[in-house]
């Protein structure tokens, strides 16, 4: 048996490594550990240890975490798979291999230089990203596709109907699922219209993971708490439901800005709105260069697949148009699925552990 390590640095990194678990689980031969690092908070941390208990998984906590990296070097585990560089040269030995599933695929540069030699593998998500990193010299990637996604492929639907019937979707009603960023994000611009929108239509919000886990965006799951209260229609989705896939299925529309989210959905084929409406930090609106550093310009100038606003009022008109005309970029889509996702099959973490089992 060998021994692995699943370093989820956040939990809403856990939706990338489930499947890659799963695969694991299946094939038997390996005897698997989760762990998260220390922070004041630990609501995240019991999240996720609840999540292994489901998975049937060890789950490795600690007091402080120097005794966590302490505990997890102690364990010395033969692979250790990471969804950023964190602590990686802290719990890592020489001997471990290390493997990297990157925790988003979005529109910031982190992808580029959140980077480390100490990676053997790295899991890349679509022939394009491929033939960029190996352009810049990397030879440690693994072209797998995304591991995410692979549960969009098995879910049953009597699972998506469970999801539709537990948050209460209006059955009669059209489902739009808005997925922001924590920053830049659109939702301090958006959000007095969502109540609007209920209107006519299911509203399915889904904040990324630092909306609840630090303060300074926690203000964000406030806001949306309060649209909550006032529509029946308006679905908050709570720390706990950390993952999205469920509700990419039972979505009939996607509104994001410059999340992750904008490339998960393609596979579905359904109408997506891109909200470049956002709120600068002060420095960012002083030197606005330092913000478009952070930024993937060319990847945000292709994006030629979603209906683009600039200006919040334009929502209310871009998601009734877009929902009358559901195949209007379907081809704009499907093309860039096959771009920006390789193969959406189920089997990207299949790919990645023979990969590991190559290694």
């Amino acid at each position: 048996m060998k021994k692995v390590l699943i370093e989820t640095h956040h939990l809403y990194y856990w939706p990338n490594f489930l499947p890659v678990v799963q695969e694991m689980l299946k094939r038997g031969t390996y005897d698997i550990y989760v762990s998260m690092p220390v922070r004041s908070s630990l609501r995240q941390e019991s999240i996720l240890s609840n999540a292994c208990e489901s998975a049937k998984i060890s789950f490795l906590s600690a007091e402080t975490e120097d005794k966590r990296i302490k505990k997890l070097n102690d364990e010395n585990f033969d692979i250790i798979i990471v969804g950023n560089v964190g602590q990686l040269n802290k719990i890592s030995s020489l001997r471990a291999l290390v493997v990297m599933v990157y925790h988003g695929i979005g529109l910031k540069q982190s992808y580029y230089t959140d980077i480390d030699p100490r990676v053997d593998i790295r899991s890349v998500e679509s022939v394009a990203r491929f033939n960029e990193l190996k352009s810049h010299g990397h030879d440690n990637i693994v072209l797998t596709g995304y591991t995410k996604l692979d549960r969009l492929v098995n879910f049953s639907n009597p699972e998506i109907k469970f999801t539709n019937q537990k948050i209460e979707l209006d059955p009669d009603k059209k489902s739009v699922l808005y997925a922001p960023s924590f920053y830049p994000t659109s939702i301090d611009k958006l959000h007095p219209y969502l109540l609007e929108l209920s209107q006519d239509h299911n509203i399915i919000i889904k904040l990324h993971g630092f909306g609840w886990e630090q303060k300074k965006y926690q203000y964000q799951n406030s806001l949306c708490s309060e649209l909550s209260k006032k529509s029946n229609r308006i679905h908050l989705l709570q720390n706990e439901d950390y993952d999205i896939i469920p509700y990419y299925l039972s979505a009939d529309m996607l509104i994001s800005d410059i999340s992750s989210t904008l490339f998960e959905y393609l596979p579905m084929d359904k109408p997506i709105i891109q909200a470049q409406c956002y709120n600068l930090k002060l420095k960012h609106r002083i030197f606005k260069k330092r913000f478009w550093k952070k930024m993937d310009i060319d990847r945000q100038d292709n994006v030629d697949f979603a209906y683009q606003i600039v200006e919040p009022d334009d929502i209310l008109g871009m998601v009734y148009y877009a929902m009358d005309n559901h195949d209007e970029m379907s081809t704009k889509r499907k093309e860039a699925t096959e771009h920006y996702l390789y193969k959406v099959d189920g089997n990207a973490s299949s790919r990645l552990i023979d990969a590991i089992e190559a290694y």
